[in-house]
């Protein structure tokens, strides 16, 4: 009851601060009064997203999304010699932006796979570390979707086929920094004691992308050692919770200058594929891919690189029991066609949800996560109803699901194989451990593969 009021007393906070920024001028923002603010309880519920890493690294196609820093920059061997073999001397990586086609790239396409996959929101690139937006911003001339390469606002085409055919929450990631512009590098060698960067480029852009396209995430990355002071973060997000358009629904992370991560802003993500394999007392997301090695499309990844959905179905299920949204990353070719292993694992994810997603969704963390006597048991519970999943990520050889977490009650406990519609009979072992008995059938009549849950109803 103290949870409840003290969230609607903050919501009601913020409602009262976003009628009083219109009135007038905003007090100067501070880290206290920005985390203050309620997460909105969609993203919680959600638990499930899909991240799309697209730009013109999707053309090399090598190595990993950060081609062009690893070339240029750290000249690292495998990427210079790729370039020499396959491009004339001189080359420049914009020159790569001409191919960034999207040639085959169908919005309503993939925003049917995109809701096939079980997911309830969806990330894009709106412009990584390169600076390349996929949207014609007017903050990037001639280094954008709409001026070069597929000449195309893609932003604008997923957001409306994802809006107009699913009802996935739509969000944007955004880089804080570019690379190699020159305003951005200007301040660095002023050890960003000058904002040039922020102030022409990349807030600009944010209030742009914001006020164009209303996402409800907003994934903010790169602040390149720089302090949130040099982004002003805190002014930005301030408008972004009080005046924007999306004011009400939007989430954000953590990502907004340096010693910001798992520390100030909305949901945590503390690193990428971050999995801390226990409950923490804030909302976090496990941002990860698919393709072990990078986030963008590799034309030399080896089937080995790719997540198995065994992997995959581990890990939302591990994430989830301990209170975080798993975000997995594909990786589209540069004329927009998302491959068939990508497929394969977002229907693959789709199918396993379908029979388990009531033990995901709107689900809360449990008082344990994982089983006390079998390895591979993950619980959650659900608000306000005496049910408790127990998810088990390989079946008993002889068919006896032992739990040590649990304490049944006779005569008032059930047990249920979701997917499966006979209950199932259970007893007591020693006093203490719940046995399960799962049905004797063939692997062709179970509900799912990969995973199974189990509804345990009037536990303790």
């Amino acid at each position: 009851m103290r949870l409840w009021l003290r969230c609607s007393s903050l919501a009601l906070i913020w409602a009262l601060l976003s009628i009083n920024a219109r009135c007038q001028s905003p007090p100067a923002p501070s880290w206290d009064l920005i985390d203050s603010r309620p997460l909105p309880p969609w993203f919680d519920q959600a638990k499930f997203g899909i991240f799309i890493h697209w730009g013109v690294f999707s053309v090399p196609s090598f190595g990993s999304e950060w081609f062009w820093y690893y070339w240029q920059t750290r000249k690292l061997k495998p990427y210079v010699e790729f370039m020499e073999r396959n491009y004339p001397p001189g080359f420049t990586y914009p020159e790569f932006a001409p191919m960034f086609s999207a040639a085959f790239f169908d919005a309503a396409q993939w925003a049917d796979l995109l809701n096939s996959s079980g997911a309830k929101y969806v990330v894009l690139t709106s412009k990584h570390h390169e600076g390349f937006t996929l949207w014609g911003s007017k903050y990037s001339w001639n280094w954008n979707a709409v001026d070069v390469g597929p000449h195309r606002d893609l932003v604008e085409e997923l957001a409306q086929a994802v809006r107009s055919r699913t009802s996935l929450k739509f969000g944007l990631y955004h880089s804080l920094f570019e690379w190699y512009n020159p305003a951005f590098l200007e301040d660095a060698a002023n050890v960003f004691q000058t904002n040039k960067f922020p102030s022409t480029k990349s807030l600009p852009e944010l209030y742009e992308i914001v006020n164009k396209y209303r996402p409800e995430i907003l994934w903010s990355d790169g602040d390149a050692g720089a302090p949130y002071t040099y982004w002003n973060s805190t002014g930005f997000l301030y408008w972004l919770y009080t005046q924007s358009p999306v004011r009400e629904t939007v989430v954000t992370n953590d990502r907004w200058g340096s010693g910001t991560i798992c520390k100030h802003g909305g949901f945590y993500t503390c690193a990428d594929r971050y999995s801390p394999g226990h409950l923490l007392d804030h909302k976090w997301e496990n941002c990860m891919t698919i393709d072990s090695k990078s986030w963008g499309y590799r034309r030399e990844a080896r089937l080995q690189d790719y997540l198995s959905i065994e992997e995959l179905v581990k890990t939302l299920v591990e994430t989830v029991s301990c209170g975080g949204n798993l975000l997995m990353n594909i990786g589209p070719t540069h004329d927009g066609r998302i491959i068939p292993i990508f497929e394969e694992r977002l229907r693959q994810m789709g199918q396993w949800l379908r029979v388990n997603g009531e033990a995901i969704y709107k689900t809360t963390p449990w008082r344990r996560q994982n089983d006390t006597v079998t390895p591979g048991v993950w619980y959650t519970s659900v608000p306000g109803k005496p049910v408790v999943y127990a998810t088990f990520l390989s079946w008993p050889k002889q068919g006896l699901l032992i739990l040590g977490a649990p304490h049944p009650t006779a005569g008032k406990t059930k047990v249920n194989l979701v997917g499966y519609s006979a209950p199932l009979e259970w007893e007591t072992f020693g006093g203490q451990e719940l046995v399960v008995m799962l049905p004797s059938v063939s692997a062709d009549q179970l509900p799912c593969q990969w995973a199974w849950s189990v509804k345990l109803t009037n536990v303790s």
